[in-house]
């Protein structure tokens, strides 16, 4: 079993910055991916980044350049850096673990971008 905690997020004003993060505790295996996703008012989850253990990234094309996914795994703990943040960036950031076994996702966590 795996859990996931969420942390750093809130309200910001458009143009400003945040760092989310998330760790992890349980049996958590060596070999994973460790993501981000977000799903705002009446739309579906998508794709943020991921990240895998040894460091290769996945940033879906409209965020790439504002948004930078990072890790440590010493901590067992991935970050989300979100710069030039803009209104339609609002939404429940989650955190997701893949490993072998099933996927595990965080509660989630509110970013409030105000214009």
């Amino acid at each position: 079993q795996v859990q996931l905690v969420e942390s750093g997020g809130g309200l910001v004003q458009a143009g400003g910055s945040l760092r989310l993060s998330c760790a992890a505790s349980g049996s958590i295996f060596s070999i994973n991916v460790m993501g981000w996703y977000r799903q705002a008012p009446g739309k579906q989850r998508e794709l943020v980044a991921t990240i895998t253990n040894t460091g290769g990234t996945n940033y879906a094309d409209s965020l790439k350049g504002r948004f930078t996914i990072s890790r440590d795994n010493a901590k067992h703990t991935v970050y989300l850096q979100m710069n030039s943040l803009k209104p339609e960036d609002t939404a429940v950031y989650y955190c997701k673990l893949a490993q072998s076994g099933p996927d595990y996702w965080g509660q989630g966590i509110q970013v409030t971008v105000s214009s």
